[in-house]
């Protein structure tokens, strides 16, 4: 189903609105964005991460990572980035200029983690090694080797992306339109 949208007025909230569908509905194709930010030598390094949690209010949006993961390390050092989103259903690409900032350790971290250890991708934040880490000869997975058992203490952090600027852009037969705004500003630009 497409959303023709006629004003900044209309495209505004349904942006969010398809933002928050998206932390909820795992179907939903802005659901998973792919983020980019700077490694240590300057260069562009680009990921796909999960849409948790959407604040509307606040200009928030929220993934989960595991603290060793290179993209934290990146984060901490430049938290400017960039997520892309993409839906074939709404023809829409989103991109979002954002600053974010990850928390590895605290209450906010503890009471989401007492949520994800009861699921499937718990083991993801209890491997003892790393996310890239290399793997031993032989193995194909962390799991495939007993060495690689499940430790007691987790990994689990929480990153948190404040938008400062959106660029959306909707194709369409009827003509493509461009947009670029922020918490107060509106442009149309040229597709």
């Amino acid at each position: 189903m497409k959303i023709h949208l006629q004003t900044p007025e209309d495209i505004r909230p349904q942006i969010w609105k398809e933002l928050g569908r998206a932390s909820l509905d795992r179907h939903h194709e802005w659901r998973t964005p792919v983020l980019a930010s700077i490694d240590a030598d300057g260069l562009p390094d680009a990921r796909t991460v999960v849409l948790r949690q959407v604040d509307v209010g606040a200009g928030l949006l929220t993934f989960y990572t595991d603290s060793r993961s290179p993209k934290v390390a990146q984060l901490q050092a430049q938290g400017a980035a960039m997520l892309v989103f993409w839906s074939a259903r709404l023809s829409w690409q989103l991109r979002v200029r954002v600053t974010c900032s990850v928390i590895t350790s605290g209450p906010e971290v503890e009471a989401l983690w007492q949520g994800v250890k009861q699921s499937a991708a718990a083991g993801d934040y209890l491997s003892p090694l790393a996310p890239g880490a290399v793997l031993p000869h032989g193995s194909r997975s962390a799991g495939a080797d007993a060495a690689h058992a499940p430790t007691s203490t987790h990994s689990f952090a929480v990153l948190r992306a404040q938008v400062l600027q959106m660029d959306w852009l909707e194709l369409s037969r009827q003509g493509h339109r461009r947009a670029q705004l922020s918490a107060n500003t509106w442009e149309w630009l040229t597709p």
